[in-house]
């Protein structure tokens, strides 16, 4: 019991000597998304907005169950191609005669702050969704963690400290 006691209280003791001395994440711990439309025609910014909430609604289920973003990288390779696909089919019967490309890559994205999170300006990687010619203006956010997802019934936040602390109780 006592040794149970004695790494709770480390475990507790280490997370607030994380917290009191700063934020030591890297670009590594974040997975962006950033959709590019086709020309800053108001067309083509409308249809990025849609195709937005498209690829949000088809990926949050997929990343809630994700514990890493190795994992939801993992599953962006795996799913990339069904990804256009629902783009592409969209775009078509919306009209438009472009096509989508997805890819995962390291691009540069300037300071943003989500609430109580800042993410400095770096390379980060990302999902990088070009509609045509991705010559437009963006939208861009946060895959991973889920900082831009809509809220759903059927999102699981995970705590791995939680979870390490049930295992050893």
């Amino acid at each position: 019991m006592k040794n149970r006691l004695m790494i709770i209280v480390l475990l507790i003791v280490s997370c607030c000597l994380c917290f009191a001395c700063g934020d030591f994440s890297t670009t590594e711990e974040y997975l962006r998304i950033h959709i590019r439309a086709n020309s800053n025609e108001s067309c083509d910014q409308e249809i990025k907005y849609k195709i937005k909430d498209i690829v949000v609604d088809y990926l949050t289920p997929y990343i809630v169950e994700c514990d890493s973003v190795e994992d939801v990288k993992n599953m962006i390779n795996s799913h990339d191609e069904n990804i256009e696909s629902i783009i592409d089919n969209y775009l078509m019967q919306c009209g438009y005669y472009y096509k989508s490309e997805v890819l995962l890559n390291k691009e540069f994205f300037p300071t943003r702050a989500y609430e109580n999170l800042t993410l400095e300006a770096n390379y980060y990687d990302a999902i990088i969704i070009n509609l045509g010619s991705g010559d437009g203006d963006n939208w861009w956010c946060v895959v991973y963690p889920p900082l831009c997802f809509k809220e759903s019934n059927n999102v699981v936040y995970k705590s791995k400290i939680l979870e390490i602390i049930k295992k050893i109780l």
